[in-house]
Formats: C-alpha cells, sequence, structure tokens
C-alpha cells in the first residue's frame, strides 16, 4: 500500500519550497505534488543528508551502532573509508564493514584504501598492494578509491600510486585526496593527476587553489579537527564545489548531531538554504554516483523530515521508503556485530620504557588542541616535567618488539598514563605517561584486552574495551559513548586540559601529517620524511 508523507516540501533542485505531499510505493517516490490543504503545516521535507568522508572505526562503533546514532540526525548515508581496519586486517576487513554495514539500513558507501599502510615507516597488520585495490575497486560495492595520503607518491608518479590512480580512473569512479597545506602549483599538480577531493584544507588559500585545480573541498568538523569556520566564506562562493564530512568523529560528540550541525550553522551565518542543502546531499550523491534519492519523483525515498526551517531539527528519517527513525525513536533492531581482530604483542616490562637523557636535549613533539599538525621543539632533559613534557611511546601490536620512545608536550597529565590502538594509520599501541612505571601498566592494561582505551594512575584504571580489531566496540552506541565521556572526565581529573586527550594521541602517529610524529618504528620528521633522534647531544 502506498504511504502519503505532508508537509512542505523543500525542491532543492527547483530552488522552491511549496506545502505538498510525497506518495511513496515501496522504495520509491511515486509522486509529490503542490496540496493546498498542506498549508499552515510546520514541518518541511528535505534531501537525507551525506558524510562525504567517514571513517567509521574512528567512531569507535561499528556499523550498525553507528546507523543507529546517525539516522537520528536526518543522516541517510555515508561515504566511507574503510582504512583503519584495513590497516589491521587488509582485506578482511575491508569485507567485514561491508557485511556489518548490510544489517542495517543507512547506505554505507565504502572505497579501496589506497594506502595500506600508511608510509613504509611504520608496521600495519596488512597490506594491499595496486592488485588488491583494483580487485576491489571492480566490486560494486566499492564506489571510489579511499583517500591518496601520499601525495608526494602522486606528484612524483611513483608506479605503485599511479597503478591505483589509473584503476579507479578506468572505472569511472572518483579518487579522494588527502594533502593537508599542499597549495599552488603543487596542488593543481597533484589535481591535474586525478585527485577529485581533499578534506585537509585548514586555509582558506589552500581550498580555493584546489578548487582552481578541478577539486571538491569537503568541509571537515569532527573530534580531531575543525575548519568549518576558516572555510564558510566558501559557502556563499564555491557552494558547487563543497560537500560536508566529519572524517573521525567521537561517540561522545556523535550522540548530539551528524550532518545537520553544519547545517544549522551555516544558516546561521546566513547562506543560501538550497545552496547548503545542496552541499549537504545532491553534491556527494552526483560526485560519488551513490543510490541515494535526491526528493524527486522517481528517486528512491531517502529524505529528512525537521521541525521548522529556523530549528531545524531533525523529526523523521526515511531511507529506501521507510521510517528509520521517527517519534524520537530509532525504528530498526539489528542483531550484536561479529568480533574481529590482529593483536600479537605481549606485556612489556618497565625497562623497556627506560630511555637515558642524562646530558642531552631532548626533541619533543608538541600537540595542540584540535590540530592534527603538530610542531617540535627542543629542551634541556632536566626541565621535561616543568615543561609539560611527558614520555611518549608507541607498541607494534602486530608482534612482539621493544617500544618505541618519545617525548610528547602539550597533553597535560599531572598524574598516571592513558593508552590507546586507536592510532592512525597501523593502529599499534600509543601511549603517554608521567614516568615509566604507569606507562607500562596503561600498555599491558592494553595488551591484556587485546585492544581498547585506558587510563590509569596506578591505583585507578578505567578503560574502554575495543574487542573489534582494537578500534570498535560491540556495545550499544550510547553505552560507549557514556563509557568514553567518563574516560575524558578522568583524564581530566590527572591534570589533562585537551579537549579530547585520546583523539589528539591517535594522531600522534600519523606520519602523513607534519611536523614530528612517532610510529613503533621511531621518531618521525614528517616535514622531511625521514626518521629522526629524539636525544641531541647538549
Amino acid at each position: 500500500m502506498d504511504k502519503i508523507i505532508k508537509g512542505n516540501i523543500v525542491d532543492v533542485h527547483r530552488r522552491m519550497i511549496y506545502p505538498g505531499k510525497i506518495t511513496i510505493s515501496g522504495k520509491y517516490i511515486k509522486d509529490i505534488v503542490y496540496d493546498e490543504e498542506c498549508k499552515g503545516l510546520t514541518n518541511y521535507i528535505v534531501p537525507g543528508f551525506v558524510d562525504s568522508h567517514i571513517h567509521i572505526e574512528s567512531t569507535l562503533l561499528s556499523p550498525t551502532e553507528f546507523c543507529k546514532l546517525a539516522v537520528k540526525y536526518g543522516t541517510v548515508a555515508t561515504v566511507s573509508d574503510p582504512h583503519e581496519i584495513a590497516n589491521v586486517l587488509g582485506l578482511k576487513g575491508v569485507d567485514y564493514m561491508i557485511n556489518e554495514a548490510k544489517k542495517s539500513p543507512l547506505k554505507f558507501n565504502f572505497g579501496a584504501p589506497s594506502c595500506v599502510p600508511a608510509t613504509k615507516f611504520e608496521t600495519a597488520g596488512a597490506e594491499l598492494n595496486a592488485l588488491d585495490v583494483k580487485i576491489l575497486l571492480e566490486r560494486k560495492e566499492i564506489k571510489f578509491l579511499s583517500e591518496m595520503m601520499n601525495w608526494p607518491g602522486v606528484l612524483e608518479e611513483d608506479e605503485e600510486v599511479m597503478a591505483k590512480i589509473e584503476a579507479a580512473k578506468s572505472l569511472n569512479k572518483p579518487v579522494d585526496g588527502h594533502a593537508p597545506g599542499l597549495s599552488g602549483d603543487k596542488a593543481k599538480l597533484y589535481a591535474s593527476k586525478g585527485i577529485t577531493t581533499d578534506h585537509e584544507c585548514t586555509q582558506l588559500e589552500e581550498a580555493l587553489d584546489k578548487i582552481e585545480g578541478g577539486m571538491k573541498i569537503q568541509i571537515r568538523e569532527g573530534s580531531a579537527a575543525k575548519n568549518f569556520d576558516a572555510l564558510s566564506t566558501l559557502l556563499n562562493s564555491h557552494a558547487e564545489h563543497l560537500m560536508f564530512c566529519t572524517d573521525d568523529t567521537h561517540p561522545h560528540e556523535l550522540i548530539n548531531g551528524h550532518i545537520d550541525l553544519f547545517i544549522r550553522r551555516a544558516f546561521a551565518l546566513g547562506a543560501d538554504i538550497f545552496e547548503v542543502l545542496k552541499i549537504a546531499s545532491i553534491n556527494p550523491i552526483e560526485h560519488y554516483n551513490l543510490d541515494v534519492g535526491q526528493l524527486r519523483k522517481g528517486d528512491l525515498a531517502d529524505f529528512v523530515i525537521v521541525e521548522t526551517m529556523s530549528q531545524f531539527i531533525p523529526i523523521a528519517t526515511y531511507i529506501n521508503g521507510e521510517a528509520v527513525y521517527e517519534n524520537k525513536e530509532v525504528k530498526f533492531t539489528t542483531e550484536k556485530p561479529d568480533v574481529i581482530n590482529n593483536f600479537q604483542a605481549r606485556e612489556k616490562t618497565v625497562s623497556e620504557f627506560f630511555l637515558d637523557t642524562k646530558g642531552k636535549r631532548v626533541q619533543s613533539i608538541v600537540v595542540e588542541d584540535g590540530q592534527l599538525i603538530t610542531k617540535k621543539e627542543i629542551f634541556n632533559s632536566t626541565t621535561l616535567k616543568a615543561n609539560d613534557v611527558l614520555k611518549l611511546a608507541v607498541v607494534n601490536r602486530y608482534r612482539n618488539e621493544p617500544p618505541a620512545i618519545a617525548f610528547i608536550k602539550g597533553i597535560g597529565l599531572e598524574q598516571g598514563a592513558i593508552a590507546s590502538t586507536v592510532a592512525h594509520d597501523s593502529h599499534n599501541i600509543i601511549a603517554v605517561g608521567h614516568d615509566d612505571q604507569v606507562l607500562c601498566e596503561a600498555v599491558n592494561e592494553v595488551i591484556n584486552m587485546k585492544g581498547g582505551l585506558v587510563i590509569t594512575n596506578g591505583f585507578d584504571t578505567h578503560s574502554l574495551p575495543l574487542p573489534i580489531a582494537g578500534l570498535m566496540s560491540d556495545k550499544e552506541g550510547t553505552d560507549v559513548a557514556e563509557d568514553y565521556i567518563n574516560l575524558l572526565n578522568k583524564a581530566k581529573s590527572f591534570g589533562s586540559k585537551l579537549h579530547d586527550p585520546f583523539l589528539t594521541l591517535s594522531f600522534v602517529s600519523l606520519l602523513v601529517i607534519p611536523e614530528l610524529k612517532l610510529s613503533d618504528k621511531g621518531l618521525f620528521d614528517a616535514k622531511n620524511f625521514k626518521f629522526t633522534n629524539p636525544l641531541i647531544n647538549s
């Protein structure tokens, strides 16, 4: 039997808003017509929202639990890069995400990870070569080539890199970019090799250079990096070149909103309503050729009902003609996610974290709240604690190897240690501690869980197990969010002033973003793409 939905129709393509009704037959919109009787209704019907670049693993949730939260905020589809789990489990990890996603109504659209491992300077759990990527791209479930983080390889036309790009181009599948700070002629050259998007822009000039080169810019507002304010003027000048994305968002923020947050912020700035909705919906659908409806006759019935355009609060979400969220309730159930992992590390001893700094100066990573890019500073070894410089360790979780040791300023712990297996992109164990004893204890707690988040001062220990690849919980999303908030509160009680020290720490091992980072193989100078020593002779 056909369904009738009434309200104010927001026709983005024709730039019209009118009272009307939608007739749904099965999965499709059978008709959309003007209806005088709908005048006075305060609800508005808009196309469903799409997150144009997200790592589902970074939410710490399984695909099914992510879906239960996202649909509350009008999200009907994602463009998802599974390279986090691919770095842990390779093709098996990509298959896991695809199969788990099928258990929910949300339209997950996965890409073929292009950089597994992200660099040769770290140990990942798997490797995807050009042939593996080509095989993935030939699958109908794979919609694009995921972010090409090896931008030097693109500019230098590295054979393996170009083979992956050419495989995508031959199948008419877009290639996502990742080139933080790349601007001017280099940005245009990067784009000319077939790169179609970038989500790493932090400066307006950088974004404009990439747009001029032919790229689409994904304005990112995630848990780790927030670039909306820096790029917001593009909403009025280059809307046709924009999409919205979260990239990496943690559960305690996802429970408060998703792409709908972007829309309300854009409206508050006075941006054109129709252009904003295109950015949130139509642009990613068309760029990635997604099987998602655009609120037109004959389209799949994927749309959102919001309570007034001024407040823009989603009150119902429809996917393929079915209400998946309505009356403040998620309208579907899912089975508990399967568990898959790759974890071989064994417990460490305190002595393995010792580094003799006597008579040396220390080259320290410096982190800033809300930034992925780090800096470096040099300190006398006798003044480390006074300057908030703590010991940092990365432990290979795929083999039993000694920890790599360095130093970090800006975490702010006055006691205790934190450790985690969410450590981009290879997801080894990363930990920071006030002393070697508690640092070792935090690492061993993670090892015993075979993945997760830990904070401890030796007496008071709190943890969040992540049994799925050491990246995701098998618990319900709201429970994971609550557990995560508890960890953050404990970190604050231990002295950290960071908004989210776990999130900040997770990017300290991401070698493709400058300036100084740490892998399981050692301290890495990301500007010059080579290892460097944490200790300098005085």
